[in-house]
């Protein structure tokens, strides 16, 4: 049954991307030059040949990491995985964003360096729990602010440097987010890496809700939380 409803999700996805009206690609309003360099389609590095995205969107995501697709989702989760460049992060507006209620930010072109390590955020009050933060990027790199409608949904690259203003509204900011991954990704051991620290407060909450603390370890609970959306369920 979840194997089918994902499956249903992904046709409107791509029933969605199939549009006319879906080859806008637009990221509102920005603070920074958007790189426009140009060069020859067998370079494609970040992107499968595929017959959903255009040569413009394959180009634009090649370049700046990510790709905003307008209206996808009609009004009617950084991974054990590798390789990176087969994984994809999709984030969808459940109502208006913007700067004001805390929109996406991101960093164009910063895929594609490596993964930067992650701890939480040395700020006055705190933060709240699994909330980490990049610790070593250039702050005055140029950025993309990403005002968003209801519907709107960005694709991004799982090594984007990205992170979310606050949110200075009485209200929430509603959105969902997940990640794709190809079945032909597999997963690696994060000990001794700069994950290893967050695989340990994962485990540590599994234990929490569930009282496995020793039996599982991160493959364990991605495996688990995984869903097969489309073919063959093979490494993951």
């Amino acid at each position: 049954m979840e194997q089918l409803r994902a499956a249903a999700r992904l046709q409107i996805v791509l029933g969605h991307l199939g549009r006319p009206s879906a080859g806008a690609v637009v990221a509102h309003p920005t603070s920074g030059t958007i790189s426009s360099a140009s060069f020859h389609p067998q370079q494609f590095q970040y992107t499968l040949d595929n017959n959903v995205l255009t040569l413009e969107q394959r180009k634009f995501y090649e370049e700046n990491g990510f790709l905003v697709i307008k209206n996808l989702v009609p009004d009617a989760d950084i991974q054990r995985f590798r390789p990176s460049d087969l994984i994809v992060c999709a984030w969808t507006a459940m109502e208006h964003i913007s700067r004001n209620n805390g929109c996406l930010v991101v960093l164009p072109g910063t895929h594609k360096g490596s993964l930067k390590p992650h701890d939480y955020p040395k700020w006055e009050g705190g933060v709240n729990k699994m909330f980490h933060g990049i610790q070593d990027y250039e702050e005055n790199k140029a950025r993309v602010h990403l005002v968003m409608e209801k519907g709107d949904t960005v694709f991004f690259h799982p090594l984007l440097i990205h992170g979310s203003g606050q949110n200075k509204t009485q209200g929430f900011r509603k959105a969902i987010s997940c990640h794709f991954a190809s079945a032909d990704c597999h997963y690696i051991d994060v000990k001794g890496t700069s994950q290893e620290n967050i695989e340990k407060e994962v485990v540590g909450i599994a234990h929490k809700f569930f009282g496995a603390e020793n039996s599982v370890n991160l493959k364990d609970i991605w495996m688990f939380r995984a869903r097969l959306v489309k073919g063959e369920r093979t490494n993951l």
